[in-house]
């Protein structure tokens, strides 16, 4: 069985070299816009908190480009491997929507490379077989499956 660790260290060497965006969002669009890309510009992939993208009614990285989300997923794969929050729960229902919405035109999906797909496919199958109690009986089971299928799908 694979690692927590062995899964880090493959989406940190699949994702090392995406570069952190000037800007995240469409930040001339709105307030809101502007107020996201400027909670994603302030922080770097060792200072983004759970806090700042745990709360799913206001989670800035639902406004970020795919350049975006790819910079900061290993952050993410971090506290989707972390025990739940007691504030904000499991955060891996955030990254499944994140990787599955929009299915094969998943933007995140459509911007990566092959490694970085792969890499994707084995943190959802590891997740599978380690986190069953997060998603057991909850719609997130589908979720999970769904996502497992897309990214597991060759390009």
């Amino acid at each position: 069985m694979t690692s927590d660790a062995d899964i880090l260290a493959q989406i940190d060497a699949a994702f090392a070299d995406v570069g952190k965006p000037e800007h995240f969002t469409d930040y001339r669009h709105c307030c809101e816009c502007a107020e996201h890309d400027e909670t994603l510009r302030s922080h770097d992939r060792d200072s983004l908190e759970l806090r700042h993208v745990g709360n799913p009614g206001w989670d800035p990285l639902c406004f970020s480009s795919a350049q975006g989300l790819a910079y900061y997923l290993p952050t993410l794969v971090r506290f989707v491997l972390a025990p739940p929050s007691l504030e904000h729960g499991w955060y891996g229902d955030q990254l499944l929507f994140h990787l599955s919405s929009g299915g094969a035109w998943n933007r995140l999906y459509c911007h990566c490379s092959l490694e970085q797909r792969d890499a994707i496919a084995a943190l959802l199958a590891h997740l599978v077989e380690t986190r069953t109690a997060e998603v057991d009986g909850h719609p997130e089971e589908d979720v999970l499956l769904q996502a497992c299928t897309l990214w597991s799908t060759p390009a």
